[in-house]
């Protein structure tokens, strides 16, 4: 697998300034990263990925992605498992929380940065904490990569060049940290801050180079906020009144079928289009997962099948779906 990787020159400094141990350092972070085990995928997709703790009572910050398409275990570092509920899902971050049943847990301050005060620059030195490779199963302590950043800069997705949702900005760092397992996970400086969430595995589509990096905290702070304040959720909504079946959209309105629900929890993965039809046209394919239906988050087909017969026929509807690893959103107009 090819990596890109940054020579960062740091200037030589006459006197010695002394820096935080890396033991220490390392061992402050540990308690508060935690390993997230869920279903996988097709294609050889992994069923483990990273997540660190934001709050005492148990939200986790992930990146979201196939490993969370059924509520997965979380896994503390002192091998305590839990059941968790995904509370809340930023599509455009490939951001996810997640919360399980915890009280005066450790946890990240999740910190805000300005132009006068950021809360990284070029050349800092910095650790990365995940659960590479899936080392890390029970209270093993996660893995630990130190480097440095290269830049921070934004993703250029303007050509489709890199297969992902995310087109904000983002760390580059001097180290291979996005490797599998690693999503998720937590970049921190030397004195244990928090710095940014650790990036899926991203490859350029024209060159085949994939890329190490990092999402900074201060571009997670408010929407991971927003969640756990409960200001943005996912949850299905009841209140909307179900229509009459005549007048409201099903899975031959939309121009689509399922893959057979013999599950009671089957998933919303595509089996077949109809040709022309609103869902073609709006460009899903067969094996696309839909993940939430007008911002609400869809488990299983019941609750698919639930939530359109709440919007009505003549209406858009908009899909979050998953393809392989990427987060897309569309519109299907009638």
């Amino acid at each position: 697998m090819s990596l890109i990787t940054f020579s960062v020159l740091i200037p030589s400094v006459s006197t010695a300034v002394a820096q935080p141990s890396l033991a220490r350092s390392s061992s402050q972070v540990q308690n508060r990263v935690v390993k997230i085990y869920g279903a996988g995928g097709v294609g050889g997709l992994d069923a483990y990925q990273s997540g660190f703790l934001v709050s005492p009572a148990g939200h986790v910050a992930t990146a979201w992605s196939s490993v969370l398409d059924v509520d997965p275990i979380v896994i503390l570092n002192d091998g305590r498992r839990f059941e968790s509920k995904i509370v809340g899902f930023e599509p455009a971050l490939e951001l996810a929380v997640l919360k399980v049943d915890g009280s005066d847990l450790p946890y990240f301050e999740v910190p805000s940065g300005s132009p006068d005060a950021p809360i990284a620059r070029w050349g800092d030195p910095v650790l990365a904490v995940s659960n590479l490779f899936n080392i890390a199963t029970g209270n093993e302590p996660a893995s630990v990569m130190q480097g440095r950043i290269a830049s921070r800069s934004k993703l250029d997705a303007r050509r489709g060049t890199f297969q992902t949702a995310y087109r904000g900005e983002v760390w580059l760092l001097d180290l291979v940290a996005n490797n599998p397992g690693a999503a998720g996970g937590a970049l921190v400086d030397l004195e244990g801050n928090l710095l940014g969430m650790l990036g899926k595995e991203l490859r350029d589509r024209k060159t085949g180079v994939w890329l190490n990096y990092s999402i900074p905290s201060d571009v997670l702070r408010a929407p991971i906020g927003d969640i756990i304040a409960g200001r943005k959720s996912v949850s299905p909504v009841d209140d909307d009144p179900l229509l009459a079946r005549d007048k409201s959209h099903n899975a031959s309105t939309l121009g689509m079928k399922l893959i057979p629900d013999v599950l009671e929890t089957t998933p919303v993965y595509v089996d077949a289009l109809t040709p022309n039809g609103p869902a073609s046209r709006a460009d899903l394919r067969p094996d696309d997962l839909i993940l939430l239906v007008n911002g609400r988050r869809i488990t299983h087909q019941r609750a698919f099948r639930d939530q359109l017969r709440r919007i009505d026929r003549r209406d858009n509807v908009t899909l979050t779906i998953q393809r392989e690893n990427e987060i897309l959103e569309m519109t299907i107009r009638p």
